[in-house]
């Protein structure tokens, strides 16, 4: 797959428009099965149990191919990693239809899981590191924060409208929702192909005989530029806790909800998903007007983490429909506030050259947690109640505000929103390695502070 250079540096808003265009068209592709997912899988013939060993199957095809993928990314570019992503998503997609139709199992879908996990990893780590790259060339003024949430709200939109799609097509055959899906999967990658180029990055290429060593590399760094630096380690150990149990908390929302409406809806399942679009949006608008105000990062982070662990213990308890549905809300609206927040504190330490590396490294060490939470409160659930899960997910969750509060103890300009300094990492040293240059915040076209000492 060639690279291609643009003829001429686009202007910044046709960067942020194409970032725009690509997440939204995408989330609308994918969105089209997530509010049915579950229950397609049940119809299969697969069990409650058995429907999250599939689903964490996927989680750890994040956990085995971020590494590897985060080459891809890194070496051939940006592009090519989301044009890949896109081609093995609909190649597993229509497998999944045909794994139904011929009524395989849990391994065989397991399997299949296993390859839609490497597709997404394709895309996990590429797309914000081409778009933060391609907004530092073309000299972008802005603090990242907004643009990363205004993103969320718009594949958000795109999630509401591929979700209530996906629950009409799926009230005629639950199967409809995954070919269509596989059919704009080609449209994104029509798109992508004409319109995404690689800014602030040089591709290069690498033979198979390097691949291994460049796996290596890539770990090494993102070990380095991600895990041993306090900060991120922290914040990586939160997303352990909390994306475990949201993992498995979207998908058993759509068997537990039915359940407590007494009536087997398809279509109120695809609303619910929208809900849960609409209420993830609101979250990101939250970021989008305190970001005004609010100074850190971290009390952001601190105040979500509550509100989430609460809500998740309501929705557990719940009696009523109306109830569950509502504290479910309020949780996907904390996760609103949360994604793009962390999301702008990593991109504020690492070093332009390793971004999509600690990215792809940061979604592998949360998609383990995604392994531990399917499985974990899928036999909870299985054995007890839905219900009971969802109160033992949700007290879990409590788990991540000793490593919030120590990431907030630790200060630091990466956890400054406005300010002179807002966004600018200089503190590295206090962990004992060496700074690096990042960029600039409030503005991403301020100068770096300093430049990374080898590697």
């Amino acid at each position: 797959m060639a690279d291609v250079v643009a003829t001429s540096p686009p202007s910044t808003s046709r960067v942020v428009t194409s970032y725009y265009a690509l997440s939204g068209l995408y989330t609308l592709s994918a969105a089209l099965i997530w509010g049915v997912n579950t229950l397609f899988l049940l119809s299969a013939g697969l069990d409650f149990l058995d429907v999250f060993i599939a689903n964490a199957a996927f989680s750890a095809g994040m956990v085995i191919f971020e590494v590897p993928t985060g080459v891809v990314a890194d070496t051939l570019g940006r592009r090519t990693s989301f044009l890949l992503s896109v081609s093995v998503l609909a190649v597993t997609t229509l497998a999944y239809v045909g794994l139904a139709r011929v009524g395989a199992g849990v391994v065989a879908f397991s399997v299949v899981s296993v390859a839609m996990g490497l597709g997404f990893t394709f895309y996990s780590g590429a797309t914000e590191a081409w778009l933060v790259d391609a907004l530092t060339v073309t000299g972008f003024a802005g603090p990242l924060d907004r643009v990363l949430a205004r993103g969320q709200q718009i594949t958000g939109a795109a999630m509401v409208v591929g979700t209530v799609g996906g629950g009409l097509l799926g009230q005629v055959d639950l199967s409809v929702p995954y070919v269509v899906r596989a059919a704009l999967l080609l449209v994104v990658f029509a798109v992508a192909f004409v319109s995404m180029f690689d800014l602030g990055f040089t591709p290069r290429r690498i033979s198979p005989r390097e691949l291994p060593r460049e796996v290596a590399a890539n770990a090494r760094a993102g070990v380095e530029f991600g895990w041993s630096r306090r900060p991120l380690r922290l914040l990586m150990l939160a997303a352990v806790v909390q994306t475990g149990f949201f993992t498995w908390g979207f998908y058993a929302s759509q068997p537990y909800l039915l359940g407590l409406l007494g009536r087997d809806e398809i279509w109120v399942s695809g609303l619910v998903a929208a809900g849960v679009a609409l209420s993830m949006i609101a979250g990101n608008q939250i970021v989008h007007a305190s970001s005004r105000y609010c100074g850190r990062r971290t009390t952001l982070l601190l105040v979500a983490a509550g509100v989430e662990t609460c809500a998740a213990v309501a929705l557990g308890l719940a009696s009523s429909f109306w109830v569950a549905l509502v504290s479910l809300l309020v949780v996907t609206a904390s996760v609103g506030v949360t994604s793009p927040v962390r999301s702008a504190y990593l991109h504020q330490v690492v070093p332009t050259e390793k971004r999509a590396t600690v990215v792809s490294f940061d979604s592998m060490v949360s998609s383990a947690g995604g392994i531990v939470g399917q499985v974990g409160l899928g036999v909870v659930g299985q054995a007890r109640s839905v219900g009971a899960a969802f109160t033992v997910g949700g007290l879990a969750t409590a788990a991540a505000f000793p490593f919030l509060l120590r990431l907030r103890r630790l200060g630091g300009p990466a956890d400054r929103i406005v300010g002179a300094r807002g966004g600018v990492e200089a503190a590295c040293a206090a962990d004992g390695l060496p700074p690096v240059s990042v960029v600039g915040g409030p503005h991403l076209d301020e100068k770096p502070v300093a430049t990374a000492s080898g590697g």
